[in-house]
C-alpha cells in the first residue's frame, strides 16, 4: 500500500496557529505542522508509522479511500 495514497483532512487552528492533520481512514492517525508544508510532511511521516505499528501488530491496515 502506497502511504501517499491516504486521505488527508487538514485544517487550520487559530487557537494554536497551527495546521492540523487527520487520517480519516486511519483510526487516531492526526499530526500537525507550523505551516501547511510541514504539516504535509508530518503527515506523510506518521502515516508511515501508523501503517508500520499496525504490522508490527498483526492488525489489518485499512486501504485507502477511493473516490467514485
Amino acid at each position: 500500500m502506497n502511504p501517499n495514497h491516504y486521505s488527508m483532512v487538514i485544517q487550520w487552528d487559530p487557537r494554536d496557529n497551527i495546521y492540523v492533520v487527520t487520517v480519516p481512514e486511519l483510526p487516531g492517525c492526526k499530526t500537525h505542522g507550523k505551516t501547511y508544508e510541514e504539516a504535509i510532511k508530518n503527515a506523510h511521516e506518521v502515516i508511515n508509522l501508523w501503517i508500520e505499528d499496525a504490522q508490527k501488530a498483526g492488525e489489518p491496515i485499512p486501504p485507502p479511500m477511493v473516490t467514485a
